[in-house]
């Protein structure tokens, strides 16, 4: 039997602490077709030492200075040869060695364009603070705050030659812009997986700061003008207080 490609993208810089773990969710999956792709921003910790111990495993794999997340992702999308593309950042890992053969099977019956799924965040011991429970999504959604976990996303790579990749424009929100172009703009099929497929770490750029949030706000809002929110301030609204029941 011949299983699609899938094209797994880590984007990192200065990771250390955190990039074996996640390279080691990757390379024990039991998929048996996979196509790992490490975009590293020109690491000076040691990362760049961890990822070559790993070299057998790893398809491609580079070190240079980027313009930051989303400029990697796309040098990891223009690399990537799979039929089935998705991210992985260096502080996340796949949940457990199933996760893309659960995104392999989700895709041959159900036959969409998107597949997501669930997400936890962990604090620094290890300990679950946080459970994004995506559910399934309905027509409009993203017009009251709704949005998919991003490292739970893959979709079909001829989307991203179709559509277009991550635009810069839209700055820490850029994984939301495209999200919300493919599915809501769009009106892609889509379908939920309802198990976590990724443990993440807290933190981030986007909620490093007052005014890294208020950046963040603002590149939301642009996004939701572009992919025609119906009411883009009660959608900003919503998106964040959606997340408090993420907490209980």
């Amino acid at each position: 039997m011949e299983y699609p490609k899938i094209s797994i993208i880590t984007v990192c810089y200065n990771a250390v602490n955190t990039i074996e773990r996640c390279i080691r969710s990757v390379i024990n999956q039991n998929y048996p077709n996979v196509e790992y792709i490490i975009i590293d921003g020109g690491s000076t910790d040691g990362t760049v030492d961890i990822i070559s111990k790993f070299y057998e495993h790893i398809a491609i794999s580079v070190s240079e200075k980027d313009q930051g997340i989303y400029d990697a992702l796309n040098k990891g999308l223009k690399l990537s040869s799979g039929e089935i593309v998705g991210a992985l950042n260096a502080d996340d890992f796949l949940s457990n060695e199933n996760i893309l053969t659960v995104v392999y099977e989700t895709f041959s019956i159900h036959h969409p364009y998107i597949v997501y799924g669930d997400l936890d965040y962990l604090d620094g011991t290890g300990k679950i603070i946080r459970k994004w429970r995506s559910g399934k999504y309905k027509k409009g959604s993203f017009n009251f705050g709704w949005m998919p976990p991003h490292p739970t996303f893959y979709c079909k790579r001829e989307l991203f030659e179709n559509l277009g990749n991550y635009s810069l424009a839209y700055g820490s929100a850029a994984d939301y812009e495209l999200m919300t172009r493919f599915i809501h703009k769009h009106k892609l099929a889509v379908h939920y997986i309802p198990v976590v497929m990724v443990k993440m770490m807290t933190g981030g750029v986007s909620n490093s700061s007052m005014g890294n949030r208020l950046k963040a706000l603002a590149y939301d809002f642009k996004a939701m003008y572009k992919n025609r929110i119906i009411f883009p301030p009660m959608a900003l609204l919503l998106k964040p207080l959606r997340k408090i029941k993420q907490f209980f």
